[in-house]
């Protein structure tokens, strides 16, 4: 259906309603939409069999123009019209210009892992460009947009769908099987599997979960799978749901066995004679005089549960305590020097400073006595000039805490007076720091997040990596910001994000660490600071994450919200909006 202006425009007043408002807040949540991705008729790259497709999404800072990979789908195999599963998850800002750029691989199966630089190892296979406007503003927010890149060549076409999600925080868990299906292989029976779609408003269809394949029969069971609620139907539970069953084939040209249709409102009644589905072929049907079904498939269990978000813990009083800890080794510089990256300016903040106040300005709003413990690291202490890597920057041993953030500042000042920068560059000592008090509330009262700031020449990578995998099992975060101009391979593989950290053959239960090099918030001269509220926004983008992954693994609930305040004498009437 065709959108006039005024209708997007009232589609878009409608998204953020009063309904979003959220008191916690206090603003309208962004707007999420999910992003899929298709592609028609890609280039085919590899000699033998088609390609195997993969789709990077690059986003661009708003200040710095630099392009930062978002996410990537999976790879599928065996084909020049994939149909992604993987979506991505976009904020949407009306008032933002949000430049996306989609680069897609044929990833060669003898290399499966992309590295930091995806183009050496892969297949180019093009990309486009397009504002996520763009998408959300095309006709039923589908945009089709041909591929390019590769001179004198056609690249195909990529399709992108952008749906709104709606907050919803269910999840289904459900589990199939399926009886007497159609033999489809010449040599034994079938490899079945199954694919889920849900239907969007115009009438389309968007995969949302494949099956795994059951080798070698015509009854399979499948595996119980999790799914978001919101996935399914997106919230409406009496959209469509589509089944399609194939036969697995190696080549990637899987057969069509046949589907049917469900609601989540029909599932959602579980195991029953009304969950017992025939799956149709039509094709089969229109043919055969005599054709009954190719199978049946039924529902063999279903159950649902709320999913918990950050803010619930926050509002059911889980406080966030928040450490800092600065590098101060020689590598630095003299801070009485303009090169140093300690250097005293009367006039602005030095790196060190501001990514601190960037920091702690946010976190500190989570943590209500705003009592913060700031360490330092390898520098040599008055009076006899032993060098320490957990010394308190306030110099009160017995206790660290600074009160606030610019209680912080003023005593990394101060320090930078009393002690001597000196070296080698030890994280451990004060990762185990706070691990110590984080072993002591596994509660989810509490929940700890480590700040450290460094010029990034670390010296005790083994016994840090060590620290944090068996951090990862207590409640805490780590953020790690890379000042000055090193390289900082060792802060990127302890980041985790590619390859998770292990340590003497122990892999980190879950990712606690987040790095980011201060410099990509500067301008070109190293003179200007960008965005201080967008390093802020990037180091602190994993916790909420993180603390989730915490306290799901530990199946800690949030405390109910304490009900509202009131003073004595007065009624309360609660409006809900």
């Amino acid at each position: 259906m065709e959108m006039m202006e005024g209708d997007v425009m009232d589609k878009l007043e409608d998204m953020s309603s009063v309904y979003d408002f959220d008191p916690i807040t206090g603003n309208i949540p962004a707007t999420k939409v999910e992003i899929t991705v298709s592609c028609r008729n890609l280039l085919d790259k590899d000699t033998f069999s088609k390609s195997d497709p993969l789709c990077v999404l690059y986003t661009q800072g708003v200040e710095t123009k630099q392009w930062r990979e978002f996410g990537r789908t999976e790879v599928i195999d065996n084909t020049l019209n994939p149909d992604f599963v993987r979506k991505y998850i976009l904020d949407y800002f009306f008032e933002e210009k949000q430049n996306l750029r989609f680069d897609l691989y044929d990833v060669d199966s003898k290399s499966p892992d992309l590295s930091k630089h995806p183009a050496e190892l892969n297949d180019f296979l093009g990309q486009t460009l397009c504002t996520l406007g763009e998408i959300v503003g095309s006709p039923a927010s589908r945009l089709e947009k041909p591929l390019g890149g590769i001179p004198g060549k056609k690249c195909g076409t990529i399709i992108l769908s952008a749906e709104e999600l709606s907050n919803c925080r269910d999840s289904a868990t459900m589990q199939f099987c399926a009886n007497k299906l159609d033999k489809k292989d010449f040599f034994g029976k079938s490899d079945p599997f199954m694919v889920f779609y849900r239907s969007n408003e115009d009438g389309t269809f968007t995969i949302c979960h494949k099956t795994e394949v059951v080798k070698n029969t015509l009854n399979p069971v499948w595996q119980p799978f999790t799914i978001p609620v919101r996935a399914l139907c997106n919230g409406d539970y009496d959209r469509t749901i589509k089944v399609e069953v194939y036969d697995w084939d190696r080549d990637g040209s899987h057969d069509f066995i046949g589907d049917f249709t469900t609601s989540y409102r029909e599932l959602a009644r579980g195991q029953s004679q009304f969950n017992v589905y025939e799956v149709i072929n039509t094709k089969k049907k229109m043919k055969k005089k005599k054709y009954v079904n190719s199978g049946t498939v039924t529902l063999l269990s279903f159950s649902v549960e709320s999913e918990f978000t950050f803010l619930d813990y926050i509002k059911g009083g889980t406080q966030i305590n928040f450490t800092v800890a600065i590098d101060f080794t020689a590598s630095n510089g003299n801070p009485s020097q303009s090169t140093s990256l300690h250097y005293m300016n009367p006039y602005q903040l030095n790196a060190y400073a501001m990514a601190l106040k960037a920091v702690g300005e946010i976190i500190q709003d989570y943590d209500s006595d705003k009592m913060f413990p700031a360490l330092g690291f390898g520098a040599k202490l008055p009076p006899d000039g032993r060098v320490s890597h957990e010394f308190p920057l306030n110099g009160n041993m017995e206790n660290p805490y600074c009160n606030g953030i610019e209680g912080i500042l003023e005593a990394y000042h101060q320090s930078l007076k009393t002690v001597q920068l000196y070296g080698p560059t030890n994280f451990a000592p004060v990762v185990n720091h706070v691990a110590r008090y984080a072993a002591a509330v596994q509660d989810g009262s509490q929940y700890f997040v480590l700040l450290i700031i460094t010029d990034g020449v670390i010296s005790d990578m083994a016994q840090t990596k060590e620290a944090i995998v068996n951090g990862a099992k207590l409640p805490m975060s780590i953020i790690i910001v890379g000042v000055g101009q090193a390289e900082f391979d060792a802060m990127v593989e302890l980041d985790g994000d590619d390859i998770r950290i292990s340590s003497r053959g122990k892999l980190a239960e879950r990712d606690i660490v987040q790095f980011v090099p201060f410099r990509d918030y500067m301008d070109r001269t190293g003179n200007h600071v960008l965005s201080m509220a967008r390093l802020a926004k990037d180091v602190l983008a994993e916790i909420p994450d993180q603390f989730i992954s915490y306290m799901k693994s530990r199946g800690i609930k949030p405390n109910p919200a304490p009900p509202p305040y009131t003073p004595p004498g007065h009624t309360h009437h609660h409006t809900q909006i």
